[in-house]
């Protein structure tokens, strides 16, 4: 589905599923849908602050996602209120479909997270992705979901991380 920039401004809601149901639904603001990737832009959807230890998501966040309909990940720039980057937060998807004003994905378990200098790239959730069952379950999406990590992380260790990728 292509849009144009006169369609761009909407209202999307994105709906992220993890093992056949609705993890977390939020509103966003359509950015971008080219027919290949959607580029939207929403405050941080959780519930007070949520700390990894690495990084921490709050209220006054701002996220800038990026979903496509034929990768196996989503790219999440994370602002804070001030407007300096955190860093990005990748999931592990199948990709993305929108259907009217929904974009659903279907979160595989893993996660790569890239700080905003680069210095600190680190793979997220194996344990769970393992104890999934998908490796037996759905062998193709497994190794899609395992090609798409390496892949991302690879470029989050090069210099430019993502730039090439969010452009």
């Amino acid at each position: 589905m292509s849009v144009t920039s006169a369609e761009a401004a909407g209202r999307l809601e994105v709906v992220l599923v993890k093992a056949g149901r609705t993890k977390i639904r939020y509103p966003a603001e359509l950015l971008r849908d080219d027919g290949d990737r959607v580029v939207v832009r929403a405050p941080w959807a959780g519930a007070g602050v949520r700390d990894f230890g690495f990084v921490r998501f709050e209220p006054g966040d701002v996220f800038t996602e990026y979903y496509w309909r034929d990768r196996w990940y989503a790219v999440k720039e994370i602002r804070a209120a001030d407007g300096s980057v955190k860093g990005w937060y990748c999931d592990i998807t199948r990709p993305a479909v929108r259907s009217g004003a929904e974009l659903v994905v279907e979160d595989l378990d893993l996660d790569l997270w890239r700080s905003a200098d680069g210095r600190d790239v680190r793979r997220l959730d194996e344990d769970e992705f393992a104890a999934s069952g998908l490796a037996q379950a759905d062998p193709r999406a497994a190794s899609a979901a395992v090609a798409a990590l390496h892949g991302l992380e690879a470029l989050a260790a090069g210099p430019d991380g993502f730039a090439a990728l969010l452009a």
